[in-house]
């Protein structure tokens, strides 16, 4: 844990010391698991640590709260990100850096579908990237899509826990007002906004939110395992808001399909298979 006042040297171009401790996170190799659960908001990080067996703060430096400990034996992390891509993107880069491979956002969500309501949760196979920091690290063709055995062990954890849950797109955007067709400071909109969200209704996109696009693009580019669980805590069309609702249900799902992959992993790697698929289970 960092100290007001301490001084260190980093790398300007490695943004991380000789030991590895990474600049903004300030996690260094070693502590932090394989699988790392990424809420935005800090306060969550103890929140989700508290369904586990056992938890300590490893790292607080900015919006980057990290926890490690272990879930029914099984060694997770968990970092918060801050709100939108940027902060996101520096979270996974420093996070892959120390040892992270398998990333599951655990975040909030406005529905624009009217069949979801407020406290249910919303499973991403992937994000319309309406983003600006997915652009700088890819074209704009290039997909922003879920790894598949995240998905899957998402769906077995709401199955098993009786979650009432959605599977499919969401749109991740960089600004919470306009950006998702709320009228900015002084009702302030331009006409491109009016259509938004007819538009991604009509494309079958379920909610609106602000980092899995992010997420989702670093991952696939770097060779890890992205997936995210949300909690409908709006609905738009119906125009409901209610703070913390579906959340603890997410948190939940997340931490029990951390469980899943690592019984899947270890039934891959003791049949010498690459990829998980139902026939090996």
């Amino acid at each position: 844990m960092s100290s007001k006042g301490t001084v260190k040297r980093f790398s300007a171009s490695k943004a991380s010391t000789e030991e590895g401790l990474q600049y903004h996170i300030r996690c260094k190799p070693g502590d932090v698991a394989e699988f790392v659960l990424l809420p935005g908001d800090p306060e969550r990080v103890p929140w989700i640590a508290s369904f586990w067996d056992e938890q300590r703060e490893v790292a607080r430096h900015r919006e980057y709260v990290t926890y490690t400990g272990r879930y029914k034996g099984v060694p997770v992390s968990c970092t918060s990100t801050g709100i939108g891509g940027p902060a996101t993107a520096i979270a996974v880069e420093e996070l892959l850096r120390v040892g992270a491979s398998t990333f599951i956002r655990v975040g909030t969500t406005g529905a624009i579908q009217p069949d979801i309501e407020v406290g249910d949760i919303i499973i991403a196979t992937g994000a319309v990237r309406l983003d600006g920091t997915s652009k700088q690290y890819v074209r704009v063709e290039y997909p922003a899509f879920a790894h598949f055995e995240v998905v899957s062990a998402l769906i077995h954890a709401a199955e098993s826990l009786g979650a009432r849950y959605h599977v499919g797109i969401v749109a991740s955007t960089d600004s919470f007002y306009t950006g998702q067709a709320r009228p900015g400071y002084r009702q302030y909109e331009q006409s491109w906004m009016r259509d938004l969200i007819p538009d991604l209704q009509k494309a079958g996109v379920l909610s609106f939110e602000m980092e899995a696009s992010t997420l989702f693009t670093l991952s696939n580019i770097y060779g890890a395992r992205a997936g995210a669980v949300l909690a409908a805590v709006a609905n738009r069309i119906k125009n409901e808001l209610v703070e913390n609702a579906g959340v603890e249900m997410a948190i939940r799902v997340a931490n029990e399909a951390v469980k899943i992959l690592h019984e899947w992993d270890q039934i891959k790697k003791a049949r010498g298979k690459k990829y998980m698929y139902p026939g090996l289970v």
